[in-house]
């Protein structure tokens, strides 16, 4: 079964390629990604790394939990399941708009 690890403090220079380099180290990586903003392009500081060995995903995340990746300490941890959303709209960017069913 895959394991997803997520990586935090990433300098925002980092890339796919530079994360995907960072865990081949420890074992075979399906996939990586930097996550950026939607608008801008950059870098939002962190991003997922998907492993299919557990072992090896065990390995990456005790050693390089701490470690540096170019120029910056990272936080490096089995990633937890995103809590689902209400679906409701509110706060005051949707003040005074009415919602359509």
């Amino acid at each position: 079964m895959a394991k997803t690890i997520f990586v935090g403090n990433l300098n925002h220079l980092v890339t796919d390629s530079d994360l995907r380099e960072a865990f081949q180290q420890y074992g075979k990586v399906d996939s990586a990604q930097v996550i950026t903003d939607r608008d801008t392009g950059r870098s939002r500081g962190f991003g997922f790394v998907q492993m299919s060995n557990d072992h090896e995903a065990q390995v990456a995340i005790k050693e390089l939990s701490g470690q540096e990746i170019n120029g910056r300490t990272v936080t490096v941890n089995e990633a937890r399941a995103r809590p689902e959303r209400t679906g409701s709209i509110s706060g005051p960017k949707y003040a005074g708009r009415r919602r359509i069913a």
